[in-house]
């Protein structure tokens, strides 16, 4: 059993907490060994993407964005990275072995194909693709090229708590694991969203997007290789000013191997609430269960990755800020130099992002148009 003690851990920033730093670094290439860019900054988790590959030892060499607005904030986090002056100037330069990017969501499979055809391992932020025609050929180009995709699933793989929730399990912890919930609430902050937020011709909808951490952390702690859909929903309750945007959206899957799941995602998170966003996922096995508050801990501490485990040995509490690490960038530089694939196999990467399109195109729209709205006095 693994011996990190319950006691609480490093401090760690809270807010949107799209840039989590690592405190426990393992450097896994030699400096200028493995040089990559960034292409397209919309989203904030490319600053997150940026520092794991990093802290592996990866040279963030360059970056492009037609907006320069967005590129001045972020050289000032990456002010040694050189500014190129278009897209087709970090895809020609030989010297850059993978491109990050956290394009808007409707183009980012369209940049990962143009990034493999010109040699380069692609790692976009989710949710990777909005169409399940996208996966179908990024698929193709993978097989084509040999090259790595990879998927900033960031609600696990940044997540301390989440990884020794995996580490647990793999030790036998809990037992075979029969039953996952899992809980993604975030804040809307609407006045700061740009328009493409609200269409999910952009983002792909809210189980596409959001719901993307939710199922691929299912497959990987149900140690499951597929899924069916049984049920989903989404709607809008609230933001009636965008009637295309769904705040709320919910599923419920089975595994191949027995495994359920139900979780739910929202933009509902109230300004109370010290951070983004109260993820939690509860894991209930056979021998036990283990519940991961990732971001906070409600009224006891504002400092995330607390950790729940109850088998039984007993009930124990663990807060793991700097005490695991975050494996899965090191694994990933190593498989785009290796061909191999430790930190996620590219079957893995792929299917969680079919099930979340999957779960969206099946969606049944929850009706509120007659459900007057209530606020809270």
């Amino acid at each position: 059993m693994n011996n990190i003690e319950g006691e609480k851990g490093l401090d760690r920033t809270n807010g949107m907490n799209y840039a989590p730093k690592g405190v426990v670094k393992t450097v896994v290439v030699e400096p200028g060994m493995f040089r990559f860019a960034a292409i397209g900054l919309d989203h904030g988790h490319i600053y997150g993407m940026c520092n794991g590959l990093i802290e592996a030892g990866g040279e963030l060499a360059a970056v492009y964005d037609p907006d320069p607005k967005k590129v001045e904030g972020f050289i000032k986090n990456y002010p040694e990275v050189k500014i190129a002056s278009s897209e087709e100037e970090i895809l020609t330069n030989p010297e850059i072995k993978l491109v990050a990017s956290a394009n808007i969501p409707v183009d980012r499979g369209p940049l990962g194909l143009r990034v493999l055809d010109h040699g380069k391992h692609y790692f976009t932020d989710k949710p990777a693709f909005t169409t399940l025609e996208q996966v179908k050929q990024a698929r193709q180009k993978v097989a084509e090229t040999g090259l790595r995709w990879g998927i900033y699933y960031g609600e696990r793989l940044h997540s301390e708590s989440s990884v020794f929730a995996g580490q647990l399990i793999e030790q036998g912890a809990i037992g075979r694991v029969i039953q996952v919930m899992g809980t993604g609430p975030h804040r809307a902050n609407p006045n700061s969203r740009p328009d493409w937020f609200f269409d999910p011709e952009y983002y792909g909808g809210i189980l596409c997007d959001i719901g993307s951490h939710q199922i691929e952390q299912f497959l990987h702690f149900a140690g499951a290789a597929d899924a069916k859909v049984l049920h989903s929903k989404i709607g809008n309750y609230h933001y009636k000013q965008y009637p295309k945007f769904q705040d709320f959206g919910d599923a419920t899957l089975v595994a191949d191997n027995g495994a359920t799941f139900y979780f739910r995602v929202d933009w509902f998170t109230p300004d109370g609430l010290g951070t983004w966003g109260d993820g939690r996922v509860t894991i209930l096995g056979t021998e036990g269960y283990i519940e991961v508050r990732k971001y906070i801990d409600i009224a006891r501490d504002s400092h995330g990755d607390h950790l729940y485990l109850v088998n039984h040995q007993g009930e124990k509490h663990y807060q793991l800020s700097g005490k695991v690490g975050c494996p899965f960038f090191g694994e990933f530089i190593l498989d785009c130099i290796n061909g191999t694939e430790n930190a996620m196999t590219q079957e893995h990467t792929f299917r969680a992002a079919e099930l979340c399109i999957e779960a969206q195109e099946k969606a049944i729209w929850i009706e509120t148009a007659n459900q007057p709205e209530v606020s809270a006095k």
